[in-house]
């Protein structure tokens, strides 16, 4: 019985079955099986009830603050509300469903409630957060609290003593 083989992009054989893994992500992977999955829940029993789904997004950290963007296309500012609780950032919102003509043969842009929760480390200054949303990315900026971020201590030398003879 011959083994199927992959044929590489330059012409030759690879000698590796069909049904070896490949280097992926599993979180994407799992992420599209779920998708998958709610798609043909969705065609044979009808659609699911509205389940909060969290958008992708970056954390980044400089010396004084965390620095939070969150894709959002199609989001107006007015249906997102950003609240800090402590150590913890919650973004919830809503994307609503376009008002559309004609028949939709097929739809895979996410709609409806999501949410984006972080629990950022140390201590944060809560009270001067800002958030800006453009181009469909809401950007947010935590800036850390003074005790929190990184202080240079000066090291001082001293001269040597001298030697007490005895």
């Amino acid at each position: 019985m011959a083994m199927p083989v992959r044929r590489h992009r330059g012409g030759g054989l690879q000698e590796r079955p069909v049904w070896a893994p490949t280097p992926v992500n599993p979180l994407v992977e799992f992420d599209e099986l779920l998708n998958q999955m709610s798609g043909l829940l969705e065609s044979t029993v009808g659609a699911a009830p509205a389940v909060a789904w969290t958008p992708l997004a970056d954390v980044s950290e400089s010396e004084d603050a965390f620095h939070i963007e969150i894709e959002l296309p199609g989001v107006k500012s007015k249906d997102i509300d950003v609240e800090a609780n402590g150590p913890e950032l919650v973004v919830t919102g809503e994307i609503k469903e376009r008002e559309r003509k004609g028949v939709l043969r097929r739809s895979t842009r996410r709609v409806g409630a999501f949410e984006y929760r972080l629990r950022l480390p140390g201590e944060l200054d809560t009270h001067k957060i800002k958030a800006e949303m453009q181009d469909g990315v809401l950007s947010i900026t935590v800036p850390k609290a003074d005790v929190a971020k990184p202080r240079h201590v000066e090291i001082t030398e001293t001269s040597e003593s001298t030697e007490s003879s005895g």
